[in-house]
């Protein structure tokens, strides 16, 4: 799994008139923790923005206190109105200890279903995997190469070695269907019996 670097700095205090101070300085208040002890720390917002929104699951090097610790993002808060970044929670990864992260779905190859006129679903984006730091992918890599109209993937049929699926074996992650266009059919007659039900224009204005 890639690896990204964080700088962060010790909290003095920790409390809600501390965390303001420090989202007004553009600073997001963060802790870490899964090892002997919680750190309080804050990191530079736009930093750790770009740190979370890359497209690849990573570890990140974390450096608190000269100290670096590898450590994985496990839940985040934002704003409900700004979307800013408000607080961020790191899980620190340790040796010979499997940790849970959610792993973006990579879909390679064009699917014969697709180009006799079927439409490709993805209805995954990521997949909850569980596995040791050694063992933590990027991305998994999904081929549709095979793929008909009415054929699908589920993670039933995802093999990846030394990694547990957390997510429900049953579920469908791409799969291509028939591409239909509704079509209303007038039924045979109806047309001769609404014009027969119907008076002529002649009629209405010979009965007036």
């Amino acid at each position: 799994m890639q690896t990204v670097s964080l700088s962060g700095s010790l909290r003095e205090n920790v409390g809600k008139k501390d965390a303001k101070k420090n989202r007004r300085e553009f600073k997001v208040p963060c802790v870490m923790y899964g090892g002997k002890e919680q750190i309080h720390f804050v990191a530079d917002e736009k930093t750790l923005m770009k740190i979370i929104h890359t497209p690849v699951a990573h570890i990140i090097k974390l450096e608190v206190d000269g100290k670096v610790h590898n450590t994985i993002v496990q839940d985040v808060q934002y704003h409900p109105v700004s979307d800013r970044l408000l607080h961020a929670d790191l899980l620190q990864i340790l040796p010979g200890k499997p940790v849970t992260i959610g792993v973006p779905i990579v879909l390679t190859g064009t699917a014969p279903g697709v180009l006799r006129g079927g439409k490709l679903i993805k209805k995954m984006r990521k997949l909850a995997v569980r596995a040791e730091m050694e063992n933590l992918p990027d991305e998994v890599t999904i081929s549709i190469d095979n793929l008909e109209i009415g054929d699908s993937v589920k993670v039933s049929d995802i093999k990846l070695e030394n990694i547990l699926l957390l997510d429900a074996p049953n579920n469908v992650v791409v799969g291509v269907r028939t591409a239909r266009t509704v079509v209303e059919e007038v039924a045979p007659g109806a047309e001769a019996a609404a014009a027969a039900a119907a008076p002529a224009e002649g009629e209405k204005k010979a009965e007036k």
